[in-house]
């Protein structure tokens, strides 16, 4: 059938004249879907981390790179952070990643009296590397003494820092014993932490 001078084939496009063609990307012609930027992360994931630590005399105590003054320390073969420790799981947990142990194993002196911040920006740094970021981050300290209710401000501003996320993202909540179990003996912390993190805005970044 002809057509009139001037018209469009029916279902055809319109190109103003000398507009380069736009190449074809690969496989949006097989799927319709554009392809998904490498090492982008694929949706929400959860993480969920607990650590303890029994009181050692002659230590300082260290919570979410807080030092309390005048408290009782823990023993650990670093710093024995375990409020930090136990996010550090969470976020190797929510990256499918070996634990804390297997990544900064206790046997090496390497890691001997570290701070377990630099632990959790290295972790923080491969799950930038992933394509995520932090959703929220959530904690429960289990200590029967001292209180840590005057520190909370501080840890949380560190946390939030070494993971890259707003303060109001970060939650902390001590919890005492109340005199029951190993903990209400006051013999020691434990810390646990569950933690989301989401598909960053951009894809991966690099550090």
């Amino acid at each position: 059938m002809k057509r009139r001078p001037g018209t469009t084939p029916r279902g055809a496009t319109t190109r103003r004249a000398g507009t380069p063609r736009r190449p074809a990307r690969k496989g949006a012609a097989r799927t319709g879907v554009p392809p998904r930027r490498a090492g982008a992360g694929d949706g929400p994931r959860i993480g969920f981390g607990v650590d303890r630590h029994p009181f050692a005399a002659g230590r300082r105590l260290v919570l979410g790179g807080v030092v309390v003054p005048g408290a009782t320390g823990l023993r650990g073969h670093s710093d024995a952070d375990v409020l930090t420790h136990a996010v550090c799981d969470a976020l190797l947990g929510a990256l499918g990643l070996p634990d804390l142990g297997t990544r900064f194993p206790a046997t090496s002196a390497r890691w001997r009296d570290r701070e377990s911040l630099l632990f959790l920006r290295d972790i923080a740094g491969d799950m930038r590397d992933r394509g995520y970021a932090v959703g929220n981050l959530d904690t429960v300290i289990l200590a029967e003494a001292p209180s840590l209710a005057p520190h909370l401000p501080a840890m949380r501003k560190i946390l939030a820092g070494a993971l890259g996320c707003d303060v109001e993202a970060v939650s902390i909540k001590p919890k005492r014993g109340e005199g029951v179990g190993w903990i209400g003996r006051g013999e020691g912390m434990e810390a646990h932490a569950a933690v989301l993190i989401l598909p960053a805005a951009g894809g991966p970044l690099r550090r």
